[in-house]
This record gives C-alpha cells, structure tokens and sequence, in this order.
C-alpha cells in the first residue's frame, strides 16, 4: 500500500498529531481499533499476550511479568500509560524504552491505514503503535495493561494466553458504572473463552460478577486468598502459597506492603505460564522481581530531604499512599505536594492524605482537567493549618525542597500528570538534590 502523503517525519510533529487527537475525548468502542489492526494485518496475533486489567495495580504487575519473562529469556513488549516524562515509556521492549526513530515508524503505520467512520482517539492511535511495533521488533511476548475498563478498551482486541484483574474500586463512573458490580463486569470485559483468570478482587459482588463471567466462557478463575496466598515475613520477604508450588524467601524491588500481593497474582500467573510449557525458573522469577522498576510509584528519588513520588491518582490509591506514610514514616515530617484532576474525590483524598502530613502544597498539573488549587485550598484549610497555594508544579516543588530539613519528607501526589511534571523538573534541577 503506497504511503500517504505529507505525513509528519519528526517526532516532534508526530507527537504534536498525536496529542491533538485528545480533542476528540474517550470513545469506547472496539470498532475504529479492529479496521486499523486489520489494515495493519493484525499484528497482534503473531505473539503471545497477556492481558492486564484492573483498578489500581495493574502497571505494577505488568511490569513484574515483563520483568520475569525477560529474564526467563524472551523478547518482551510491555505496554502501559500513561507516560509520565516522555511518551516512550508507553511502548518497552526488553525493559528498554522503544527509541525516536522507532515512534515516528509506528506512527506512520498507522496513520497510513487508518480510514473509518472516525478519527481514531490518541488511545486507539498509541495501542495500535504498540501492537505494530512489538510485531515489527518480533517480540516473543506482549504484557499489555488497559487504559480505562476493559470490556471496550482498544486493548480488548487481544486474545491473550492469560488474563489478570488486580481489583476493583469505584471510579471513573461516567463510563464504567457507580457500582462495583457494573465497574467488574467492564473489567471482566478481558476475560476470554477457555483463557485462564487470575483476580485479586474479594468484594462479594465484584467477584460474583467475575465469576459468572468466567463460568460462561468456561474460563478458569484463579482467585487470591482463595486458591493461592501469600504471607509476609518478619525480614522483608514473602512466601507464596501457589496452585501447585510453595516458594519462599521472595522480594520485590517495589516498595509498599501492596506490592505483595500484586507480586502474588504474577506468581500465579507464572504457575500458569509453566503449565502451557512457558520456561520460568524460580531464579528467573526472583530476578525478574528484583530488577523491576515502576516510576512513580512510591518512588524514592532523593534521600535528604526523601523524596517519594507516587500517583495516588484516585481514592483507593491513596489509601495506600497514606497507610505507607503512616506506619514506614510516621515520626518524620510530611510536606504534601498535591494536584488533582476534576474528575476524581478531591474531597475524600484530601480528607485521607493530609490527616498523616504536616504541610500542604496545593498545586495543578498542565492539563486541561486540572482542578485550579482555589478549588483545593477552602477543603484542604479546613483539614490542616499549614496550607500554601503555588499552581505551577516546577515552584511547587522548588519551595519544598528549598524549606525542607534533611531529615524532612516530601511526597508528591494526587496526579500521574503532577508526578510526571515533578520528575521532569527534579530530573533536570539545580537544586542541588542528591538523587538515588
């Protein structure tokens, strides 16, 4: 097929095309997704896939099995959003960002064959990147994480040799439902016929959906606490309960005691990838654990003043965020740096991470659905003393650093977007910070 003309050539210019799809918002729909795969010859059915779904976790445990079965020694595509510095994060290989060059190609790909009744979303366009290009570097595996739901994700074109669901929690309502029970049935959505499940989720009318949903397909539903567990141990390790293997001694590189049980769905995840003749040592699973690396998420990037990073991006997120600050750093001082998008509980989050702090810098993200910090400020006030506006993250940031004591924390949260802002800014800081 000839290629179309006056295409960008830059990635500059390919990311400025893409970003502008923004415009055109969320459409769930599996249809634009398939004509452009079809166009494409339907990369994503010359490898293996995993599909990861979820509430909170998911990034985690997907990085985990990339992690692992790269270490098994496969060739592993990872796909994940959204970026917080740069767009390639998006697309790995081999635990290795996809380079410029390699962008610019995917996006010409697609842009040549993509027709339609509508332009593609910047969702739809960047999955389709990805899929193409783990098929032009001949990836072994692909590890791919949904963006929002699942059932109508762009992701949902896969047919995976496996499918996890970490958990369930209210959230984005205006597409997913207000229940928990409309939430997992989107989530549910991935589960494919015959395709083994593996969940983390336990409210009763969460799993029952999920479980109804595995019995039509006659997919086998593998869930935590029920048909495998795990038990933390008093010197920071782990032991692991499984369908039909018990290891023990087992750490992560990710921080937080939330990290554990993502840790024990890929562990099972593993027993099942074993049992379709995938190679994976108990070696390979420790290294693979150890040598994974999840930006932004609980992230300690400076010890003096230490430095946390961590999304927090909706309510159950940063229960965790807070149950962490409270018990790992419960005798140091809290400065919270926080902006949150108008779509989630700023009420709730606030309510629940400024209880464990001692100050707050109430900030906004660049992006259009930024909450302004006067929207913030009159409910973080009437919670604690010590709050201070400064909108733009890159200053936000600079004060706390500048008035922190060695010994102090600062966390940043509330957003991806302001955690993104926050790494490009310290990545490229004079302030002086001693970075891990």
């Amino acid at each position: 097929m000839p290629m179309k003309q006056n295409l960008p050539t830059t990635y500059s210019d390919c990311l400025k095309s893409m970003y502008s799809l923004r415009r055109f918002g969320i459409k769930l729909g599996l249809s634009t997704i398939q004509q452009i795969l079809s166009a494409l010859g339907n990369p994503q059915h010359r490898y293996a896939c995993i599909h990861v779904a979820g509430t909170n976790g998911k990034g985690s445990v997907a990085s985990f099995l990339a992690s692992i079965l790269n270490a098994s020694g496969y060739k592993v595509g990872l796909y994940t959003s959204p970026h917080l510095v740069r767009f390639n994060e998006r697309i790995c290989v081999n635990n290795q960002q996809i380079s410029d060059e390699n962008v610019v190609s995917a996006y010409r790909a697609v842009t040549n064959v993509h027709g339609g009744d509508r332009e593609p979303t910047f969702f739809e366009y960047t999955t389709a990147m990805a899929l193409y290009e783990f098929d032009r570097q001949a990836v072994d595996w692909a590890v791919v994480e949904t963006g929002m739901g699942g059932r109508l994700d762009a992701t949902n074109v896969l047919q995976p040799v496996l499918s996890i669901i970490t958990n369930v929690s209210v959230e984005h309502e205006a597409y997913l439902g207000k229940t928990l029970a409309e939430i997992a049935g989107e989530k549910g959505g991935i589960i494919k016929r015959n395709t083994p499940v593996v969940t983390a989720v336990s409210q009763p009318s969460a799993i029952s959906v999920l479980e109804n949903l595995a019995s039509e397909l006659s997919a086998p539903l593998f869930r935590l606490k029920k048909d495998f567990s795990v038990r933390r141990n008093a010197n920071h390790t782990f032991s692991y309960y499984g369908l039909s293997h018990t290891w023990r001694g087992i750490t992560t590189s990710l921080t937080g005691s939330h990290q554990v049980e993502n840790a024990a769905l890929v562990l099972a995840a593993c027993e099942l990838l074993k049992r379709r003749d995938t190679i994976i040592s108990l070696k390979h699973i420790q290294t693979g654990l150890e040598n994974t690396r999840w930006p932004g998420r609980l992230e300690v990037v400076s010890d003096h003043p230490m430095i946390i990073l961590d999304g927090a991006h909706n309510l159950s997120a940063c229960k965790v965020l807070a149950k962490y600050l409270n018990t790992e750093l419960k005798d140091r001082r809290i400065t919270l740096v926080i902006g949150i998008l108008d779509d989630k509980p700023y009420t709730a989050i606030l309510e629940c991470l400024l209880h464990v702090c001692s100050q707050v810098i109430l900030t906004s993200p660049k992006i259009d659905r930024a909450l302004p910090v006067d929207t913030l400020y009159p409910i973080a006030a009437a919670l604690t003393a010590d709050v201070r506006k400064i909108p733009d993250v890159s200053h936000a940031i600079a004060f706390a650093v500048q008035n922190a004591q060695p010994e102090d924390v600062i966390c940043v949260a509330g957003s991806l977007y302001v955690v993104g802002e926050a790494k490009a800014f310290l990545n490229q800081s004079e302030e002086g910070v001693q970075y891990m």
